[in-house]
């Protein structure tokens, strides 16, 4: 269906992330940013000058968030808010929408969807009972790499030899960029929180047939994790944090874990077993952001890394430049052989799944990466949790899980303990 319109879309937060998404938009032809909203009013202008300067929408700055709602050029929301906050946004936009204050076509939230699975799932309750379509922001399952690899190993490998029984993937860098990420209560645990979301989703969509539903194809049936806490709670490492953050982050006292790893196994639409190894750390020292990716089947593989880039840049211990992140990602060095990877917003998938939401919602669909997904993976990383802290193996169906905490979200966990 031919669209004439526009999407006008208004993004709740300003950091980081926030900022990717609005760099994605000059790939976005359906869609203007029209509205940015921040409690921090420097921040939320910042932002909209930003969208301005990229000529991706007349943005007006909000530190309301209910009055960025009610905007009448705000046809969809983007919810990037910390994770703290972002099931109370969620709540005040869905009593704007029912209240008719706010007509909405739908909100698409960032990843995690929830720092707990009962948070989880109230979010999707709330989104359901205002009667929005919905998406889940999970960027890595619209990587080009992704979605091109997908396409070739279901259509050249297991259509002949059957569906594919291993995918790996892993999410690496040195650390994240605001306070309340390492703060395990207000960001719902460490890295296993952060960016396992992204490895177990993308496993999931790569041993999903293409125009399957991945929650349909596969079912969990155990889970097995250990997390650690590798560098950042050691004195020197810990130091560093606490000159950085101040006293908002303690790894000495409040550490969160920096190295998870889970294996999950699942049977698939065929009845075979299927199995994803996940692997995050913020203890990698290298380059940047390193992202991979492997699916293996019965006589085939395929492989993807964002390191392995086209584009690569020397410069001789002789010059001496300022730290930035202009190559890549959390760069970790300003000299020797480094990696360019050109096109961030693209290479890690922001782009398209701009372009696809935003498509999907002009167009009255539901978006297939729904919130329902976010839940299903918030159980798959409790399961993590569970199985880290109890050095046992989580199997399918599980009850109880609704209720659990992970102790790093308490502020209760400690490094070598089971």
């Amino acid at each position: 269906m031919e669209n004439s319109e526009r999407l006008g879309v208004g993004i709740v937060g300003a950091g980081f992330m926030a900022n990717f998404h609005v760099t994605s938009w000059t790939g976005v032809r359906d869609a203007d940013v029209v509205a940015v909203q921040s409690p921090r009013a420097e921040s939320a202008q910042a932002l909209a000058d930003r969208c301005r300067e990229l000529r991706v929408g007349d943005a007006r700055a909000y530190t309301d968030l209910r009055e960025l709602v009610r905007d009448p050029r705000v046809d969809a929301v983007w919810v990037v808010a910390p994770n703290h906050a972002r099931l109370a946004v969620i709540e005040t936009i869905a009593e704007e929408v029912m209240s008719g204050r706010a007509s909405l076509m739908g909100v698409a939230v960032e990843k995690p969807l929830g720092r707990t699975l009962a948070e989880a799932r109230r979010l999707l309750e709330v989104v359901e009972r205002a009667g929005l379509r919905h998406a889940y922001l999970e960027n890595q399952v619209y990587a080009p790499a992704v979605t091109r690899g997908h396409e070739l190993v279901w259509a050249r490998g297991a259509a002949s030899a059957g569906s594919p029984y291993l995918a790996r993937c892993a999410e690496e860098h040195s650390g994240p960029h605001a306070a309340w990420f390492w703060d395990g209560t207000r960001q719902g645990g460490g890295v296993l929180s952060d960016m396992m979301c992204h490895s177990i989703e993308a496993g999931r969509y790569l041993l999903t047939p293409p125009g399957a539903n991945q929650s349909d194809w596969l079912t969990p049936v155990a889970v097995s994790a250990q997390i650690a806490s590798l560098k950042w709670s050691r004195k020197r490492h810990a130091a560093q944090l606490a000159e950085r953050f101040g006293d908002a982050v303690d790894y000495t006292r409040r550490p969160a874990e920096d190295y998870a790893h889970a294996t999950i196994t699942f049977r698939n639409g065929d009845g075979d077993e299927a199995v994803i190894e996940a692997t995050t750390s913020w203890s990698y020292v290298g380059p940047g952001l390193r992202l991979t990716f492997e699916l293996l089947g019965p006589e085939y593989s395929m492989s993807a890394g964002t390191l392995s880039t086209e584009a690569q840049l020397f410069l001789s211990r002789e010059i001496r430049s300022p730290e930035g992140e202009d190559l890549v990602e959390k760069q970790g060095a300003e000299q020797g052989l480094l990696p360019i990877v050109s096109d961030e917003a693209m290479t890690y998938g922001y782009t398209t799944e701009n372009r696809v939401v935003t498509g999907d919602f002009l167009a009255g669909r539901q978006p297939r990466e729904s919130l329902k997904h976010g839940v299903e993976v918030t159980e798959l990383m409790m399961a993590a949790y569970l199985s880290a802290e109890t050095g046992q193996t989580v199997r399918f169906p599980m009850t109880g899980l609704d209720g659990f905490v992970p102790q790093v979200a308490q502020g209760t966990w400690r490094p070598g303990q089971a």
